[in-house]
């Protein structure tokens, strides 16, 4: 029976106006309430998903649903690891799907090949990541929806890529094929410093239905303008300096180099700032699948 629905879910999805549903409910996540009414939705919206707001700058005054959806941490509420050698998560999260990107520049999600090449939006930056590695954190209605820098670096260029809003959910992942690659994505490739030997790390912001809109660092509008947006000079960032924003939910896809791919947490809850892989392990020098990823 729940198969049958969650098929008949996904047809309708197919019919329905995605795009349109999410322009309208970016719109309505924007639009100023007052205070009764905000404490009331935050107070409903916290309960339902078990959301604890001690960790933000505030716990109450959100001058909208999207304000509060995308509410700040308070500084040290996410400790970072500082060795330069390892890339930690870029956002909170479910981690997943750590997996080898084949020579053919193939990475499986779910038991499901993508190409790199169309993800990352780049053929001849994919040819980087051919026998390196990837892995995703989907974020829930829960978690805070910052996505942040997973190393340090200088970033060249972010492409903002075309793109449909289907669910990135169980029913978006069994019934649309190349799901990630249709939805519309912005990629952040992060150059790191050649003394860490990680290379490019590249962090794409996947959306959903109901994502109104994706803002980055360095490009001032309030969604990234389709296209490639080089940086002259690159722009500079910290590890754990803010890359971009998700107005309403979605997934994070990562994609490492060989030289960086040596996974050091196990597929589960995450949390942004907590390591990922160390750039001196391999599956033939002592990485392993992971250790317990730690979140309450």
């Amino acid at each position: 029976m729940m198969s049958a629905l969650t098929f008949a879910t996904a047809q309708l999805l197919r019919v329905l106006p995605r795009a349109g549903i999410s322009r309208v409910m970016g719109k309505l996540a924007e639009h100023s309430w007052s205070s009764p009414v905000g404490r009331a939705v935050v107070g409903l919206y916290s309960q339902a998903y078990g959301i604890t707001l001690d960790e933000c700058t505030k716990t109450d005054g959100w001058s909208s649903f999207d304000e509060f959806f995308t509410r700040t941490l308070r500084d040290g509420a996410r400790p970072i690891d500082p060795d330069p050698r390892t890339v930690v998560s870029p956002a909170d999260g479910r981690l997943d799907s750590i997996a080898r990107v084949d020579p053919g520049r193939r990475y499986l999600v779910k038991g499901r090949p993508y190409s790199v090449d169309e993800l990352v939006g780049d053929a001849d930056e994919a040819k980087r990541f051919a026998g390196g590695g990837g892995c995703v954190v989907y974020l829930s209605p829960r978690d805070y929806h910052r996505v942040h820098a997973p190393v340090g670096g200088v970033i060249r260029e972010i492409r903002s890529l075309p793109g449909d809003y289907y669910p990135v959910n169980a029913i978006g992942m069994k019934h649309v094929p190349n799901l990630f690659v249709r939805n519309r994505r912005v990629a952040i490739a992060i150059d790191t410093p050649p003394e860490t030997g990680l290379g490019r790390v590249t962090v794409v912001m996947v959306v959903a239905i109901v994502v109104g809109r994706i803002t980055v660092t360095g490009i001032d509008a309030k969604d990234v303008p389709l296209g490639v947006h080089t940086f002259d000079p690159p722009l500079e960032v910290k590890k754990g300096d803010e890359l971009g924003i998700f107005h309403l939910g979605s997934t994070v896809v990562m994609f490492l180099e060989p030289s960086a791919f040596g996974f050091v947490a196990k597929e589960g809850p995450i949390l942004y700032g907590q390591s990922l892989s160390h750039g001196s392990l391999s599956p033939e020098n002592g990485a392993t699948d992971g250790v317990p990823a730690i979140r309450e």
